[in-house]
């Protein structure tokens, strides 16, 4: 039987590639040729002027690119001792990560399986995104219904019927759980198991009583809630941002640990259903990770809504005496007691690796049990690939999709497709929103840049001052020397959506003239970003408007 070569062929995403790059492939002297584009794969039979440079040659003439070949002289003989392996790409875990790996997987031809030990879906479809967002705006509503802004516009919020409310928002997430992920199991012909998944060795997982084999691994388990040792809190029953989003009752007085994205979100979502809020945050101010400027406004924003905010401070005790809850903070020194109906703890998210058996894997974790991966997802075994908030990279479901549709390919096809953050946006849904894309103001400074600022107040921009809502402000992080766009950070309404443009400018390397320059239509938010660029040579308040 005459030997055949194996070709690893990037570029390939349709039928018709398959026949281009088959044609190539015979213009370099192979013969009997079979293309797989799923796979990224090709296999022919070698000619004597056959050459991997020259196959190389011929594929990149047309658009693709040779990654490897492999002969069966290169290639080991198979131990017929060893057991088969039972899939291509065996994932733990079933939320976004893990689907982002198992549709790219299959796209590839790949055999797929997925474990999970719980619901399907992850945490953004059930305990997180989709069913906070959805309470998110229901509160907004009913705040906005109670406080007007138009004259001569009188409108009315009655009560709060949070049972239906909850009800409903169940409702929804009971429908993309089963649209989003359950129907896509079939759709894309993944095997889906269920139970409690750990590694026995490198190379093999245990669920239940099954050991499973795999080419290539993907750890996709996601995070859990995290809350630091305060005296007395394990005695407590406290809230964590999954069981706050299940209350049937709006609480009188609420006290919030943490003043990050979860915090600001859940804490305002209950003062905007009638909640008496107070946030307790270490750090030195709310939002701490964002601009300072964007902190101090909405600080300003929510204690006009009537919350009560304690930063720089450190809860030391937390208790309970029937229905009334607890909390000491320490401030300068001053131990002050906070009281209330209910207490929540919104203090961040760590990995979920407990009980994975990593340490049979060869796999290494960090001091706060997130797997270690480099920029293309492999882990310290190149068989086990991780992705998502198991990881210590940003915890958005659209860093998690992303990351497992990389891992996905990286591990399938070896490939060297690497994730990054440069251009990644965050959005925190208060009201107003905050988002930002990019360097802060101090990242810029420290990376050596030599740093411009425009800072906008939302009542200059046209479009927030019809609205009657300008908390807020828009601030953009330049370079002196080339004028490109480092950084842009946004409060305003609708800032989540604004936000894309500026992540657009980032990824294409846009200068601030170039921004300035572009048109961005009147009486929208999105026009803030050219006022905030023309900040940069003009005083704003001098143009009339549309002014170019």
């Amino acid at each position: 039987m005459t030997n055949q070569v194996k070709l690893t062929i990037d570029g390939m995403h349709c039928d018709h590639c398959e026949i281009t790059v088959g044609a190539a492939l015979e213009r370099a002297g192979l013969g009997e040729v079979t293309v797989d584009w799923r796979r990224g794969e090709a296999t022919g039979t070698p000619a004597a002027s056959f050459s991997e440079k020259r196959a190389g040659d011929e594929v990149a003439e047309i658009g693709y690119t040779l990654t490897s070949s492999e002969t069966p002289e290169e290639t080991a003989a198979p131990n017929d001792d060893a057991p088969a392996e039972d899939y291509d790409l065996l994932i733990l875990g079933s939320g976004s990560a893990a689907f982002g790996a198992a549709i790219k997987a299959r796209d590839l031809g790949a055999r797929v399986a997925m474990i999970e030990r719980d619901v399907i879906g992850g945490t953004c479809v059930n305990i997180g995104c989709v069913p906070s967002k959805a309470l998110l705006r229901a509160a907004e509503a009913y705040w906005q219904a109670g406080h007007s802004p138009f004259a001569g516009v009188s409108t009315f919020a009655g009560d709060v019927d949070l049972p239906a409310l909850v009800e409903q928002k169940r409702g929804l997430v009971d429908q993309l759980r089963q649209e989003k992920y359950a129907d896509l199991v079939d759709f894309y012909g993944i095997d889906y198991i269920r139970g409690d998944a750990r590694f026995v060795d490198a190379e093999t997982v245990q669920v239940g009583d099954r050991r499973l084999r795999a080419f290539r691994f993907l750890i996709a388990t996601g995070a859990d809630t995290w809350v630091p040792p305060i005296n007395g809190l394990d005695d407590v029953d406290y809230l964590t941002s999954t069981t706050a989003l299940e209350l049937l009752s709006v609480p009188d007085k609420l006290i919030v640990v943490g003043a990050n994205a979860i915090g600001l979100e859940l804490g305002q979502l209950f003062t905007h259903l009638g909640s008496r809020v107070t946030f307790v945050e270490a750090l030195d101010r709310i939002a701490p990770f964002e601009e300072p400027e964007i902190s101090a406004s909405l600080h300003e924003h929510l204690v006009s809504q009537g919350a009560t905010i304690h930063a720089a401070t450190t809860a030391t005790g937390a208790g309970h005496s029937g229905d009334r809850y607890w909390l000491d903070i320490e401030l300068d020194g001053t131990t002050t007691r906070l009281e209330g109906n209910h207490l929540l703890m919104a203090t961040g998210r760590r990995a979920r690796t407990a009980g994975l058996g990593l340490d049979a894997a060869g796999v290494v974790v960090d001091q706060r049990g997130h797997v270690i991966v480099d920029d293309t997802l492999e882990t310290s075994n190149p068989a086990v690939f991780a992705a998502g908030d198991v990881t210590a990279h940003p915890q958005f479901v659209y860093v998690a999709a992303l990351g497992g549709n990389l891992a996905a390919e990286n591990a399938l096809r070896g490939t060297t497709r690497r994730i990054e953050f440069r251009t990644m946006p965050r959005v925190t849904f208060t009201t107003p929103a905050i988002a930002s894309v990019g360097m802060t103001e101090s990242e810029a400074r420290d990376a050596g840049h030599p740093v411009i600022t425009s800072l906008l107040p939302l009542d200059i921009v046209p479009r927030a001052l019809v609205d009657h809502s300008t908390e807020g402000l828009v601030k953009l992080v330049a370079d002196d020397s080339t004028g490109h766009l480092l950084g842009t950070h946004i409060l305003a309404e609708g800032a989540g959506d604004v936000i894309q443009a500026a992540v657009m400018a980032i990824k294409y390397r846009a200068t601030i003239d170039e921004i300035a320059e572009t048109y961005h239509p009147y009486l929208t938010m999105a026009e803030a970003l050219k006022l905030a660029a023309q900040g940069f040579g003009k005083d704003v308040k001098t143009l009339s408007c549309c002014a170019a």
